[in-house]
């Protein structure tokens, strides 16, 4: 009786695993012998005076990647804008001017320093910052801007460093989402004033968790990295051990995440191709259903970090009907970000047309690199099928 007992688990135990393993996750790193090695290796040697080995090749080669002259590795991309938006003076009472479509971590520095962001809607097409309703918006408080490169989609950077110069402001890019997209032949992150990304589990490149700022500013520079060491400056003349003039922050990345972040960037063009492989796969599936893709302008290329469709009004798309069928086929999907103004901590922005418009009718597909073309067909098929009941 045991043993059939024993048996009867062992089966139920199988088919758990089966099911298990048959799902579809939304995203997750790409992890070769490389990472495993640099991280190993970071562990066992990276310690006393090789604590920071790992960490500063990381910030050299992605700084070469972005062709920029600085990068400051943090513990997240939402910290990296807190330290670049402290660098550019922002203060108590200032106005940052933000898109209404983005993650919440966009503009939660923001807060942080008791500044105030005022929410401008997006462009149809893109779902990237509007220049216009920039131009709109910027009042004697606005000291900067941040545009969002957001899923990987391209913003119209030549427009808004226009506006920024001629008002004497800020631009911060929020390229979190953007590793690899670029605009008129630059690196997104490397046009602003500042450039931001993440590297959390499920970005194009990863350390877990983490982040990075990068520049060309030598002042926003140094300022950001004697903040994110506790307001120590080393070229103080009184400089002493332990010894500051202001307090700052900790936002530092560890050695041993950078080990792993080295690992990425060094295949971080294979892994941007893979990206682009597989939006190539959903599009050309998905051309016969009434819907929009990240776009792609002519003088851009999108990194695609995330396909996302906006399913056409005439579908009448049902999202959480649709999330609850994807969950029973066993797919992960994610929802378009809300807009952020109508968070309960914000007032709603409802003249953000195109931002209420569109955020109810997108959803993010799963696009981690493993992902074979059986599986883009395999969710293709179960979009479809919903969409057909």
């Amino acid at each position: 009786m045991g043993r059939e007992i024993c048996r009867a688990y062992s089966k139920i135990e199988y088919y758990l695993m089966q099911i298990i393993n048959n799902r579809i996750p939304i995203n997750k790193p790409s992890i070769t012998k490389l990472e495993v090695s640099y991280v190993n290796d970071a562990i066992r040697t990276g310690w006393g005076q090789k604590c920071y080995d790992y960490l500063n090749r990381f910030e050299i080669q992605f700084a070469k990647y972005e062709c920029v002259k600085h990068s400051l590795a943090t513990s997240s991309c939402t910290g990296a804008i807190h330290l670049a938006l402290l660098a550019m003076g922002v203060k108590t009472g200032d106005e940052v001017i933000v898109p209404e479509l983005t993650w919440i971590a966009s503009v939660e520095p923001v807060l942080y320093i008791g500044a105030k962001p005022v929410f401008v809607d997006v462009i149809e097409d893109t779902w990237c910052i509007d220049p216009k309703k920039i131009r709109e918006s910027i009042t004697k408080k606005t000291k900067a801007i941040i545009a969002v490169h957001l899923y990987g989609n391209v913003c119209e950077m030549d427009e808004i460093m226009k506006i920024a110069n001629e008002h004497n402001l800020f631009v911060i890019e929020d390229a979190a989402e953007g590793l690899g997209s670029e605009y008129k032949g630059k690196k997104v992150g490397s046009i602003g004033h500042a450039g931001l990304f993440s590297f959390h589990g499920t970005k194009t490149i990863s350390t877990g968790e983490g982040g990075i700022l990068v520049t060309n500013s030598e002042p926003i520079y140094e300022k950001a990295k004697i903040l994110n060491d506790h307001g120590r400056n080393p070229k103080d003349p009184d400089h002493k051990t332990f010894w500051m003039r202001e307090y700052g922050y900790k936002y530092k990345m560890s050695n041993l995440q950078a080990a792993m972040g080295l690992a990425q960037i060094e295949r971080v063009v294979e892994l941007v191709e893979r990206k682009r492989q597989i939006f190539d796969w959903y599009a050309d599936l998905l051309r016969d259903v009434p819907c929009k893709m990240n776009p792609e302008q002519k003088y851009a290329k999108n990194s695609y970090w995330l396909p996302t469709l906006i399913f056409d009004k005439s579908l009448n798309i049902d999202r959480d009907a649709y999330f609850t069928y994807m969950k029973e086929c066993k797919i992960d999907c994610r929802p378009f970000f809300y807009p952020l103004s109508s968070l309960p901590l914000f007032k709603k922005k409802r003249i953000n047309h195109v931002s209420y418009d569109i955020y109810s009718r997108g959803v993010n597909l799963p696009s981690y690199h493993d992902l074979s073309k059986k599986d883009v067909t395999r969710i293709v098929n179960a979009i479809k099928d919903f969409i057909n009941e």
